[in-house]
């Protein structure tokens, strides 16, 4: 059994007020994003105490940007001795960003969640955390959660990423297609046709894929195929195709994948000029 997460939260006694909650935990966050992570300056935290339950905890990081590449430091803490423990629940969580940015790309979130538990703790340090407490069956955690991307930026940003990548191959990424479309609420098909160039060599690449989620949360990846009209770079993505194309028809139960307490009830995307990625737990 892995040893419990702690934390930190500052000098005791626990918060007693939703204002002093929230300092502190934008102040937690600001100390575990690290270099890769800013405008944190800029988010609002909301929070509103109940005892030991917070009655709702409100997040907007509107203009928080996430760097491709971080380190963040450790901010587990460990006392010797825990003088205290009680157990709480977030009633209410709310999680907002209109947009954030990961990797250059802008990303509008909104989560909501009911009933996460976690637990104040009280060290002989005189420091004060929480520790997440896991959901089970009797305790389950409800709630929804959207993401949406527009998907030209989502393009450029794969452009980028990529470019990067086949670069330190010694290999240069010259034009790339993204095309996603709708199959219904819960199935889309991808197809991606590229230009590269190594040397004198140069050809266009074409992959496909398709994914389905039934109707009991099993995701379905099928039609995997990588090809190139040029015979040569045909052959040299020989190995690369036989372990994409392998991908095909394999299903992955994603409730079956998640702890006892989540229980995954929906999952929706929409394509148009947004990605819109929604999922309902409960």
């Amino acid at each position: 059994m892995t040893s419990p997460q702690l934390l930190p939260l500052g000098p005791a006694p626990r918060p007693t007020s939703g204002d002093d909650l929230a300092a502190r935990l934008r102040a937690l966050a600001v100390r575990a994003a690290g270099p890769g992570v800013t405008g944190l300056d800029r988010a609002q935290v909301r929070a509103e105490l109940d005892g030991a339950d917070v009655a709702s905890l409100e997040l907007d990081l509107t203009g928080v940007a996430f760097g491709a590449q971080q380190k963040a430091p450790g901010v587990e803490w460990s006392p010797a001795t825990v003088v205290s423990r009680e157990e709480g629940t977030v009633r209410r969580l709310r999680v907002d960003a209109h947009p954030l940015t990961a990797v250059d790309l802008p990303v509008d979130v909104l989560v909501e969640a009911a009933g996460l538990r976690f637990a104040w703790v009280e060290g002989s340090d005189g420091q004060v955390g929480f520790e997440p407490v896991e959901p089970d069956d009797a305790h389950p955690v409800t709630g929804q959660a959207s993401v949406a991307v527009s998907r030209a930026g989502l393009v450029a940003t794969v452009h980028g990423l990529l470019a990067v990548s086949l670069q330190s191959q010694g290999i240069t990424l010259s034009d790339l297609d993204v095309q996603i479309d709708s199959h219904g609420p819960r199935a889309a098909g991808l197809r991606i046709e590229a230009k590269i160039r190594k040397g004198f060599l140069s050809a266009g690449v074409s992959a496909t894929a398709s994914a389905s989620i039934d109707a009991q949360m099993v995701l379905t990846v099928g039609d995997v195929r990588i090809s190139s009209g040029n015979p040569l770079v045909a052959a040299l993505l020989g190995a690369v195709r036989g372990r994409v194309e392998a991908a095909a028809n394999q299903r992955h139960d994603l409730a079956a994948a998640l702890p006892p307490g989540i229980h995954l009830s929906d999952v929706r995307l929409d394509v148009g000029e947004d990605l819109v990625i929604t999922a309902r737990l409960g």
